[in-house]
């Protein structure tokens, strides 16, 4: 299937991800497991979970292969790789991701997760959603992969606090509000610009429909960086604003792990002494401005 393992995909950690070939001929990414992990629950968590799922957003599985000394699942093969190559690159190969294009990306991430967490029969959490794990085929349509870490739950179980789950994306920088780019710790640097409307720039040929685009997905990305589940948004609702005008969002309240030497109090959007200044739809002109 995989010709002796001659063309390598990439690697992740639950090992090294092969393309293959089906005698159809049809395209598969053959995931060889870690001898350390193939083992046991691991493995089992991996097949049961993606075998319980169908969804244009989440990738497929194709099967499985199992030896005494491999365990390697089977999935669709998608041609442009994982998202964070594009995401990520330094353009010297060709054209980036337009915002128009992350933004249907996003959309279909979050469709996915929101099939994950409410359309099974089981309530599946992934707890390492990532550019790496999201996967795009011919078309750019995303797909959520690697469900290595992922837990189920009884539907009427509520969806578990992912506090623990992921804790690097607090880590935070030297100085919250040093000049330097590298110093900046980004979701206070991007509060401060919302909450002051700064201007910012995305490049200097951005139009407006991207300068919205960009708007909406970081008032989004602030939401749901939130650190308690009643501030945190549900896969449908952050759907529901990725798809819906950006005019009409407002800004979240500040991260728990904002810095408390920040000029700017701490207002909740909820909180009825809170100013409307404070949760009111920011000026439609704000963009990003990406700093090398």
């Amino acid at each position: 299937m995989t010709k002796n393992f001659e063309e390598k995909l990439g690697e992740g950690g639950y090992g090294l991800v092969y393309k293959g070939k089906l005698r159809s001929g049809g395209a598969v990414a053959v995931k060889m497991l870690n001898k350390s992990k193939a083992n046991g629950q691991e493995f089992i968590n991996e097949v049961a979970t993606i075998g319980r799922i169908h969804h244009v957003n989440v990738v497929r599985l194709v099967g499985c292969c199992v030896t005494a000394s491999k365990h390697a699942p089977v999935y669709d093969y998608m041609p442009n790789g994982s998202m964070d190559k594009l995401l990520f690159s330094n353009c010297q190969n060709g054209s980036p991701l337009s915002w128009k294009q992350v933004c249907e990306i996003a959309k279909g991430i979050a469709r996915g997760i929101e099939y994950l967490h409410q359309g099974c029969d089981m309530q599946i959490l992934h707890f390492d959603i990532k550019p790496h794990n999201v996967l795009l085929d011919d078309n750019f349509v995303p797909k959520v992969s690697d469900f290595g870490l992922a837990k189920l739950y009884p539907m009427q179980k509520s969806i578990a606090t992912l506090t623990a789950a992921r804790r690097n994306f607090r880590r935070r920088n030297v100085d919250a509000h040093a000049e330097h780019s590298s110093q900046i710790y980004f979701p206070s640097w991007i509060y401060d610009k919302f909450d002051q409307v700064e201007e910012m720039e995305i490049g200097d040929h951005a139009t407006e429909e991207e300068k919205m685009i960009t708007r909406k997905l970081i008032l989004i990305a602030l939401w749901c960086i939130q650190m308690t589940t009643e501030d945190r948004p549900s896969m449908r609702e952050v759907l529901e604003m990725l798809e819906g005008n950006a005019s009409g969002l407002k800004l979240s309240p500040k991260p728990s792990f904002y810095p408390s030497d920040s000029p700017i109090s701490m207002q909740r959007s909820s909180d009825s002494s809170s100013s409307d200044e404070s949760t009111a739809p920011l000026h439609s002109s704000v963009a990003l401005e990406i700093i090398e």
